[in-house]
């Protein structure tokens, strides 16, 4: 069976190797925006089957694999900050914080149409920050494609407190364990 993961995120094909089965990587070209009123879970599972279903159109004998995550605190959304600037103001926001991480995937059958979603929080709490150690971290990580600014995977950890959650893989960005039982569904076995 053909599997094809609707990302071109290297933390996510990372994590994805580690099942150790053959897959294909595709570029979903998704515009990532809130709707009016949406909740970040509800928005993270329609991100997420929205890049499984853009892929299949063009897989039609694959399983499809699509991830979104969306990180908010504070009642606010927080997105890939994209330059040092908005990555030190989300770091000081976050400061002595917490925020939960939804990570939506969706496994999508294009022969058959099946879709199997399921969204995965993780509550993060942040250290106490200052401007120093916000300024060598980014100088270090370079995090800008991360959403909260803080890559767990990498010099990221250091910056926070505790986190709590069902897969630690989910804060990355790919929920394996989910993924696991989503693929099982779906006929695909691991190991």
């Amino acid at each position: 069976m053909k599997i094809v993961l609707a990302s071109t995120s290297r933390y996510r094909r990372e994590l994805l190797n580690r099942l150790q089965v053959p897959f294909a990587t595709v570029n979903p070209a998704v515009e990532e925006e809130i709707q009016n009123g949406e909740r970040p879970e509800s928005m993270a599972a329609r991100l997420a089957t929205a890049k499984a279903l853009a892929v299949a159109s063009s897989h039609r004998d694959a399983i499809i694999i699509g991830c979104d995550q969306v990180a908010v605190s504070g009642g606010r959304i927080l997105g890939k900050p994209g330059s040092r600037n908005k990555a030190l103001r989300q770091l000081r926001e976050l400061s002595g914080q917490e925020a939960v991480f939804f990570t939506a995937i969706c496994v999508h059958d294009a022969a058959s149409g099946k879709t199997s979603t399921r969204v995965v929080p993780c509550r993060v709490a942040f250290r106490i920050l200052d401007d120093a150690t916000i300024g060598r971290y980014l100088d270090r990580e370079q995090p800008y494609d991360c959403a909260g600014s803080a890559r767990s995977e990498g010099l990221g950890i250091a910056l926070i407190q505790r986190m709590e959650c069902e897969d630690p893989n989910a804060l990355i960005g790919l929920p394996l364990i989910a993924l696991v039982d989503l693929l099982g569904e779906h006929g695909v076995k691991i190991p």
